[in-house]
């Protein structure tokens, strides 16, 4: 099982078949990941083959971490062919969160 950890917080959890590594950063499916932790980011980034990214801010506590995860809500056609799977709406973290696969 993998998992998405933030100190003690299991933020995301899912079979690690379930994810899908692109560019080095392991996406969770949305089903993965649990309900509270993310909140949307306004951060705008639209990647050249991936599309038009939407950041979230995770809880830490009475913390909000600035843009540790996002996802591609509408993943461009030719990413879906560049991956060979649809990441739509998969999650991925960083910094403090770590990703135990």
């Amino acid at each position: 099982m993998a998992k998405a950890v933030l100190g003690d917080t299991v933020i995301a959890e899912a079979p690690q078949e379930d994810l899908i590594q692109i560019e080095g950063n392991w996406y969770f499916p949305p089903s993965a990941v649990k309900e509270g932790l993310l909140e949307k980011s306004p951060t705008p980034y639209t990647c050249p083959w991936k599309g038009a990214c939407q950041y979230f801010s995770v809880k830490d506590g009475d913390k909000l971490l600035q843009d540790r995860a996002w996802s591609y809500p509408e993943v461009y056609p030719s990413g879906i062919e560049r991956v060979g799977k649809d990441f739509s709406n998969y999650v991925a973290f960083w910094k403090e969160v770590q990703v135990v696969a």
